[in-house]
Order: C-alpha cells, then structure tokens, then sequence
C-alpha cells in the first residue's frame, strides 16, 4: 500500500473514532443549553477554523451544545479596520451568518480594546499621535459602521474591554491618553446609536480583585448617573485551580448586580498550569523564557489534577447556579482543550487542559456533574 493510501486509512479510521464520540454526545439528550436554558445562557468562543466551517467535529459540539457564541478574534478592530476605512467582513459576516443559521444568541466581541487596535487607529500620516477630536471621529465610524451592519442581527456587544488597571485606576490606553475618560461612556453612546436594541456590555479580567470590583463599579455608577446606557458588565473568569477566590467572584457579581447591571459570566476556563508570572494575568503582551516545570503535564493530566479541575469547575457553577437571576451569559473561552490560546499563553506550545472537551472532542467527566448540579437548581 503506498503513502497515499496508508493516509487516507488512516483520516478515515481517526474521523469514524472522532464522529463516534460524537455521534455518543448528540444522542445524549442532556446537552448543556438544554440543561441550562432556564437558568442562563451556555456560550462559547468561535475560532477562525469554526467559523470558516473547517472544524466540522467542533462545529458539531457548537450547535449541540450551546445557545450563544462569541467570536475570539474575527470581530475585534485589528481584524475589521487593518487600514483606515478598509472594512473586511468575510470572517464576521460568516460568524454572524452561522449564528442566525443555528439560532443562537450572538456576542460582538469587542468594538473598543487597546490591545488589539491597529495602530494607524491612533496616528497620522507622518506617525504622529492624532488629536482627540480625530480619535473620537474615528471611533464613531468604526463602532457605527461595524454596529450598523449587524443592527438586529447581534444579542449584545462588548462595548469596551479592560479598560481599568488592577487597582481600579483608568488604564492609560491611547484611547484615555488622546481622549480622556469620556472615551468610554462615547464608546457606548455610538454604540446604542448605530443599534438602540442590542445589549451593551463592559468586559473586563480580575473583577475578583477588590481594588478593581471597587473602582470599576465607582466609575460606572457615575457614568450611569449621567445618562450611560449600559447593560451588563462581562466578568472574564480565566480561573486557575486556586485563583480567584469562589468569596471574592460572589462579592464581584454581587456588586456589579447591585448597580443595577447582568452579569455575564465571559471568557471561562480553568488553567491546571502554574503562572508563568508573579500573578494570574490575561495580558497577551506578557511573556517569559521557556522553563520546563511551566508545562508539567506534556503527557496528559494525572488523575488527581483532572478530580481538582472537576471539582473547581463544579464550585464554578455552583456559584452560578446560586445567583442564577443575576446572571444573563456563561461563555466558555473555546470548544476543546486543543483550541485553547492558554497552550501558547505565556509560552508558546504548552499543553493545557481548561474546557469542557478534550483534544479528541469528548466531553469530560465533570461535564455530566454539571448537568445533574444544574438539575438540582431547576428542582429547587
């Protein structure tokens, strides 16, 4: 038998064992937004092979399992706007398109971000920071054009991302440097104007820290006062098996419900991995020299860290669980453990394990603890 043929054997025989493991999960009547459906809604994030129909196994997983999606990357401005005024649509269009095709409830993620913004958003032609009243011109073209396409087709929008710093202090993004604060609620204004119906948001990470719960709620409770039409915050939940506290999350959902805000439950995993840093980060511009005891579990997970992975996500959604009236969204940051940016984050290629499916697409064992916990909720 020559190459050719031994390949194609063997593509056939890997995809009969993946569509099998499927084939198991889609006659499983107990699906996770099935579970879920009068609690919250059960969402995950879109990867560029998803949303290009090229992940067929993961594709089938996404309209199996979820009732909300949110692009990871094709939606942000870097994507969108590379060069001012040059609008490129493909991989949003298809998003967007695949949700309306599979009824699910679509996110825009994220119209006003610093870190994955062109730079020509922030300079002239000879290289120069622009004016602020140029920053706001180009901001309103961009959320208005990009809000407007979608107008009735997108659920909610991440409106702003992090924007604050960990001790609650307005990040000194190029956004705040040329505009100043009123960047954020001019972000949210043109934002309603181009769609009055969609849900607006503030997404952001470590909303378990005090010092950042504190100052983001100071903030936009003022704005609030003065007119902000804002509906919901996105606490990011990139958990570690020990960070943050379950104390200090109820408190963040807590006090953001308080100002009269949803919360949404975005960007879920739980790392098993040790930082890589002094601190539990999501900073993408963060990064240090390979060491081998930062990538442990090369050859697969031992029993003991998988027990402490289920048992940390059931704590997760118990948490949820209980303050299920607050919550409108819990969004896991991707389908399976191999699409996972945490596998390059802060070193490239390491092997993680921080979702709900494995590398060969199959559901973990805590998933159906999951179900039964979210059972005894309904039934109470």
């Amino acid at each position: 038998m020559n190459l050719f043929k031994i390949t194609i054997v063997f593509v056939i025989i890997a995809n009969s064992l993946t569509l099998s493991g499927q084939e198991k999960l889609s006659n499983d009547k107990r699906t996770l937004k099935e579970s879920f459906k009068d609690h919250f809604l059960i969402g995950t994030a879109m990867n560029q092979q998803q949303i290009a129909g090229i992940d067929t196994t993961a594709i089938k997983i996404i309209t199996t399992q979820f009732n909300s999606i949110v692009a990871e990357n094709a939606m942000k401005s870097m994507y969108l706007q590379p060069k001012e005024g040059q609008f490129i649509f493909d991989q949003s269009d298809r998003f967007v398109d695949f949700g309306i095709k599979n009824d699910l409830k679509i996110i825009g993620h994220t119209l006003i971000w610093h870190s994955q913004a062109p730079d020509w958003f922030f300079k002239d032609s000879l290289g120069n920071d622009i004016g602020r009243e140029a920053l706001i011109s180009r901001m309103e073209k961009h959320i208005k054009t990009v809000v407007g396409r979608y107008r009735g087709k997108i659920y909610g929008w991440d409106v702003v991302n992090e924007a604050f710093n960990d001790d609650g202090t307005w990040r000194r993004s190029k956004f705040f440097e040329i505009i100043g604060e009123e960047f954020f609620s001019l972000a949210f204004k043109f934002a309603h104007e181009a769609d009055p119906e969609a849900q607006l948001y503030y997404n952001d990470y470590n909303t378990a820290l005090t010092a950042k719960r504190d100052g983001i709620a100071e903030k936009i409770l003022k704005l609030k006062k003065m007119g902000l039409r804002i509906d919901g915050i996105g606490m990011q939940q990139h958990n570690s098996l020990t960070f943050p506290s379950i104390e200090e999350i109820e408190k963040s959902i807590n006090k953001f419900f308080g100002l009269g805000l949803k919360v949404m439950i975005t960007e879920l995993e739980v790392s098993v991995l040790p930082w890589a840093d002094s601190g539990p980060t999501a900073e993408i511009t963060s990064t240090e020299a390979y060491r081998k005891k930062l990538d442990p579990y090369k050859d697969g997970l031992p029993d003991e860290i998988n027990k402490e992975l289920g048992d940390r996500y059931l704590s997760l959604f118990n948490l949820y669980l209980k303050h299920k009236e607050k919550i409108g969204r819990v969004t896991l940051w991707g389908v399976s453990d191999k699409d996972s940016w945490l596998n390059n984050f802060p070193i490239k290629g390491r092997k993680n394990y921080p979702l709900f499916f494995d590398r060969d697409y199959m559901p973990k064992s805590f998933v159906k603890d999951i179900i039964v916990l979210s059972d005894k909720f309904r039934e109470n």
